[in-house]
């Protein structure tokens, strides 16, 4: 597959593509008045401990508390063999960058019952803790935390307060795991921590391991220093800028191409590689044509697709994503394509295209948490079977962790997907003002007879024997149009004369009443629905 990273760099954003066979699978933005928390480390204060959900909050300095589960601050008590063992890494609590898919090659880890102790044995209410940000905040929720500190590197990622020896689960040559393990297990020295062989150390060789091991322990050395002198709530340590971290993270022997449009960055990215892997220099270009970079690519199209609800396939269906509070759903459709002769085979295709899709929207989107696909009903066991398999063959190319569960009895398809940080449609769009995000506003007719209500409501109050009422003008129209004796009616039935007045500073599916002589607001004593 022909992978290429894209870079197009302003003084006020910063933006990544990757792309996938010339197709955006991922856009990853870096604006200053947005900053990227997750991978930073904090010396945070308890402010309150809740045993009821074994839990914490913990004032990092940031707008809301941060909030840490037991199971990232405690180490699992004993089990059946006698030994504790270090908690495994919720679903949707990850590290920062490729580190989001390391994982250590425990094999079944995890599947057994997890017991930990109460949270008030742990931490204690004004305890100075430092922490690491695993998740943004997003929405309503403040940043997920963990006391478990991990140092990502261009090879390895180091875990100064575990023991643990792991390789990347994207390697899998099983020689080579074994290998890399063996390796990382001979040069670590005793108590010294705990690593994971990133994907990118695939043939790593000792002095490699040992001078990037050497210079992370540096780093854990200067953030213990800074703990030392800081008064909490404190930043102890930033997280490396979106343009470092993709390099640092993503750019390997992997990636066809790296591709620049700013000489600084550009000039940058190869000083790096210098030190760490020259072998990957002369994969990186630099774009200097007058067209922008992403237009050249035709991504500015693909890019403005993703915050639409619809988004049509090949075959000439689409599907709908719809975003949610509590979850994503999609659904298939097909369309204007109908096929030939066999329905079954034209809903496996549109089922297939839409496997797949859905695949690339969801990292492309950033969609997190959980997803429920309906596709199109399929009486054949077998190719039901063949969508589910073609969306997880296609999730598994993602760097979040996904889940795609088995075809329900309502024909729905449930699969889950790490989520680090909010979402594209979350950080780039903003609740409409007049929808308030639903969406939808009430039509005319609706408005006209809320407005009715309230000059019913007005009569039996019997204070008023005239009103204004302001709307925006295509309400007026539609009132002057479609029931021009609206007016007329209200004051033969309730005795009040009502002066329209159109206002197009008013929303569309809003109204106000005034007092006569339009200086008083009565709104909220008659308008209320």
């Amino acid at each position: 597959m022909k992978r290429e990273i894209l870079m197009n760099t302003t003084a006020k954003e910063t933006r990544v593509a990757i792309l996938e066979d010339d197709v955006v699978v991922e856009l990853m933005l870096d604006r200053p008045d947005a900053t990227r928390m997750v991978g930073d480390i904090y010396l945070g204060r308890v402010e309150a401990v809740l045993p009821g959900i074994q839990a914490a909050f913990v004032d990092i300095g940031t707008e809301k508390a941060a909030f840490l589960h037991v199971s990232d601050v405690a180490l699992e008590e004993e089990g059946d063999d006698g030994v504790e063992t270090p908690p495994v890494e919720e679903e949707d609590a990850p590290a920062e960058g490729e580190a989001e898919e390391e994982g250590g090659g425990g094999g079944g880890r995890g599947r057994r019952p997890r017991h930990f102790p109460p949270i008030q044995d742990v931490v204690k209410k004004g305890q100075e803790l430092l922490v690491q940000v695993s998740k943004e905040p997003i929405s309503t929720k403040g940043p997920r935390v963990t006391a478990h500190i991990s140092l990502p590197g261009r090879f390895l990622v180091y875990m100064p307060g575990s023991d643990h020896v792991g390789v990347s689960r994207k390697i899998d040559d099983r020689e080579e795991r074994a290998r890399l393990r063996a390796l990382a297990k001979e040069a670590l020295p005793p108590n010294s921590g705990g690593v994971i062989v990133r994907t990118v150390g695939e043939e790593l060789t000792r002095e490699t391991f040992v001078r990037e091991l050497k210079s992370l322990q540096d780093t854990w050395k200067q953030i213990q220093k800074k703990k030392a002198r800081a008064r909490a709530p404190a930043v102890v340590r930033r997280e490396a800028k979106l343009v470092a971290g993709i390099i640092r993270d993503l750019f390997s022997q992997k990636v066809d191409a790296l591709i620049v449009d700013r000489k600084e960055v550009y000039d940058d990215v190869r000083q790096y590689l210098e030190e760490v892997d020259p072998t990957l220099i002369e994969r990186v270009r630099l774009y200097e044509e007058p067209t922008p970079l992403f237009d050249a690519y035709g991504l500015e199209s693909a890019i403005q697709d993703a915050f639409q609800r619809r988004v049509n396939l090949p075959s000439g269906g689409y599907i709908v994503v719809e975003p949610t509070e509590a979850l994503v759903s999609i659904d298939v459709n097909t369309g204007r394509y109908t096929g030939k002769k066999d329905p079954e085979k034209t809903i496996l295709k549109t089922n297939l295209d839409a496997a797949r899709e859905i695949a690339r929207q969801v990292r492309l989107r950033d969609v997190g948490g959980i997803i429920v696909c309906d596709f199109i009903d399929m009486e054949s066991k077998q190719n039901r079977e063949r969508v589910l398999q073609e969306l997880r063959t296609h999730l598994s190319r993602d760097r979040a962790r996904t889940k795609a569960f088995q075809v329900s009895e309502l024909g729905l398809i449930e699969m889950t997907r790490q989520r680090v940080r909010p979402s594209l449609y979350q950080t780039q769009t903003a609740p409409c003002p007049t929808c308030a995000g639903t969406g939808r506003i009430f039509t005319p007719e609706t408005l006209v007879r809320r407005m009715e209500r309230a000059v019913r409501r007005a009569a039996a109050e019997g204070k008023e024997k005239a009103l204004m009422v302001r709307v925006h003008p295509d309400v007026a129209l539609y009132i002057l149009e479609d029931e021009p004796g609206f007016l007329r009616a209200l004051d033969k039935q309730h005795r009040i004369q009502v002066v329209l007045r159109d206002d197009p500073l008013m929303q569309p599916d809003q109204f106000r009443v005034l007092a006569a002589n339009g200086h008083q607001d009565l709104s909220s004593r008659y308008a209320l629905g």
